[in-house]
């Protein structure tokens, strides 16, 4: 199990549309293959920052199958018009 980490900045003023954009792709996100959840963080010190975390069976879940399939355009159809700049994207796992 891997977790991506994608830290988004979105546009002044779009913090709230951003948010529902996420909402509305959860079930985007749940019907793919080797996604086990997805949770959204806002920064306390500068609400225009955000930390997607989705939990994947594999890193090639996440970048071959999802970024393959109509789920993913659905999610950039939702939020992708709310980016400040490309996203940044990296995979993590449990050390400790």
């Amino acid at each position: 199990m891997v977790t991506e980490f994608a830290e988004i900045e979105v546009k002044p003023g779009m913090e709230a549309e951003f948010i529902a954009g996420v909402e509305k792709s959860k079930p985007a996100f749940l019907r793919s293959a080797g996604c086990h959840g997805l949770v959204l963080r806002r920064s306390v010190e500068n609400p225009l920052k955000f930390v997607l975390q989705v939990q994947w069976e594999s890193v090639d879940h996440h970048m071959v199958t999802f970024r393959a399939a109509p789920e993913f355009q659905e999610w950039r159809g939702n939020v992708g018009h709310c980016f400040a700049a490309a996203p940044n994207v990296w995979h993590g796992e449990v050390v400790a």
